[in-house]
């Protein structure tokens, strides 16, 4: 089965997230074939709008927890390397793709998986949707663009709380701050993104280009990026940080000592 799903309808072209027994969150595989494809898209001309949806009940719950225990747990290095390996390039690869991208948020959008759909241009939710930035409550910190695409979305003040608090945040709070720009029935949330993607496919994408150029591809967000990679490696090499996801595979809470 393949982990990700590639359709083409009509000028757009739709990435399924396919990992549905797993709420589609990130193994190294999936982030590099997604990244792939992205690049793939954005070299096609006859590729002129992206939606980005996840299969089953979730959009995507972020990193793979799993997978990130065992590799620390081998000692490998590659999981404190993922923000700058994985998860800027795919950042950069839909924010600087000269079509636009629209994120369908089919359920739980998590971690790394929310700020996947922050970086989209466009966002349209479904009811049952839900936004988490959980990334502390595993000793670490925003990566994937999001401490600058969210301030950016819904403020300063109310970014600060997601990240700190870790709380969920459902489609009409999300649709009330401006996170996301339309809530739609849960069964409606993939139709209602290729309306628009084919809206907009047949529309003036030379000068969607430019517009994304203008509005976000700034030195600002590369040097977020560069933050976030440096921040996120040494959140990962915390005792807190293993303690965290030891305590997740082990069902049982964690006790954090700051360092």
């Amino acid at each position: 089965m393949s982990e990700l799903l590639i359709d083409d309808a009509d000028g757009v072209r739709t990435f399924t997230l396919n990992r549905p027994e797993s709420f589609n969150s990130f193994t190294v595989a999936l982030k590099e074939r997604f990244l792939g494809a992205l690049v793939e898209a954005a070299a096609d001309d006859a590729v002129r709008a992206v939606v980005v949806t996840g299969a089953g009940r979730a959009f995507c719950a972020g990193q793979d927890l799993k997978e990130h225990v065992a590799l620390l747990e081998a000692g490998d290095p590659s999981p404190l390397r993922t923000v700058e390996d994985h998860y800027n390039p795919l950042v950069k690869a839909i924010v600087g793709m000269p079509k636009p991208v629209i994120a369908a948020v089919n359920g739980m959008a998590a971690g790394a998986g929310a700020s996947l759909a922050y970086a989209c241009d466009l966002r349209v939710a479904g009811e049952g949707a839900k936004f988490l930035m959980a990334f502390a409550n595993v000793g670490l910190t925003a990566d994937s663009g999001a401490s600058w695409t969210l301030p950016r979305l819904i403020g300063h003040g109310r970014a600060m709380e997601m990240m700190l608090l870790a709380q969920p945040v459902g489609a009409e709070e999300a649709l009330r701050i401006g996170m996301v720009g339309q809530v739609v029935p849960d069964g409606e949330v993939l139709s209602t993104a290729l309306a628009l993607a084919r809206q907009l496919a047949a529309g003036p994408t030379t000068a969607y280009a430019k517009i994304k150029e203008a509005l976000a591809f700034s030195g600002e967000l590369a040097a977020a990026l560069e933050v976030e990679a440096r921040t996120q490696a040494e959140a990962g090499a915390t005792a807190d940080h293993r303690e965290a996801v030891a305590a997740f595979v082990a069902k049982r809470k964690p006790t954090f000592t700051g360092r």
